[in-house]
């Protein structure tokens, strides 16, 4: 895998990867280092913009939530200063209408945590019209029941009552499901 990434990767290896999640981050640029890649880290969206207006690189991973805003603002400054960077959105916090916003502002892919340097390397390296392989663990019933929450929660602007409105939905049971994290 490490040398069929370093061949497909080009001249320009540059990667920056934003994440408030120290632990993480440091592995990720670990594993992605080793596959070839130029890394550079930065922890927040301030950083992460700041880096990507002095030195934009040719790839890109960004978390999605970070302590100081939201990673598509990075994603936004990448493309502005280079269109023709391959950018992934990552995170915890996986929704159907995320992804949809990211792909709009020009990110290739959306992946959600726990999302492995393979995956993230698939996903970067993907030509155009050929599409990473298929997760190994799809998303459960469960999981595409609670994106479609997310969704219509999105949509309606976070106001909670006119989603349990619109999805038929006891006011009450709708905050009990949003309080709580995703399901696997």
């Amino acid at each position: 895998m490490n040398t069929n990434a370093a061949q497909n990767l080009g001249d320009d290896k540059s990667l920056l990867l934003v994440d408030d999640d120290e632990p993480f981050l440091r592995r990720l640029a670990k594993a992605m280092e080793k596959r070839g890649f130029e890394v550079e880290t930065a922890g927040s969206v301030a950083a992460g913009s700041a880096i990507a207006t002095a030195r934009p690189s040719a790839y890109a991973v960004v978390d999605l939530r970070l302590e100081d805003g939201n990673g598509l603002d990075v994603v936004e400054v990448l493309r502005e200063k280079r269109p023709d960077c391959r950018v992934i959105v990552l995170t915890g916090y996986g929704a159907i209408a995320t992804a949809v916003a990211a792909v709009k502002i020009g990110a290739i892919d959306y992946l959600s945590k726990p999302a492995d340097a393979n995956d993230i390397t698939n996903a970067l390296l993907a030509s155009g019209d050929e599409l990473p392989p298929p997760p190994e663990n799809p998303m459960s019933a469960d999981r595409v029941r609670w994106e479609h929450i997310q969704r219509v929660y999105e949509l309606c602007d976070r106001n909670v009552s006119e989603t349990a409105r619109r999805l038929n939905m006891h006011r009450r049971t709708l905050q009990r499901i949003l309080a709580k994290r995703s399901p696997r």
